[in-house]
């Protein structure tokens, strides 16, 4: 069945409190060549048929409207997984 991938990651510019903690977690677990983490979501569209161009378009679409928080958030990658 195939999907299409939404990947949505913090704006680069903006603090991620998660990817923070994250990365202190690692560091003080012994992980020090680590020198920072970001959290984002991946968000899997699932089709009964082909996806089409216009479905992944529409996707983009979908992810910069519905499924993204333009004020911190971008769209980084819209992809089609088999």
């Amino acid at each position: 069945m195939p999907k299409i991938i939404v990947e949505v990651m913090p704006k680069a510019d903006l603090l991620d409190p998660q990817g923070k903690a994250v990365a202190n977690a690692l560091h003080r677990s012994g992980n020090k060549d680590i020198s920072a983490v970001r959290i984002g979501k991946r968000i899997e569209l699932h089709f009964d048929r082909e996806v089409t161009d216009a479905d992944l378009a529409a996707a983009r679409k979908i992810g910069e409207d519905f499924l993204s928080n333009a004020v911190i958030e971008d769209v980084v990658n819209v992809v089609v997984e088999n």
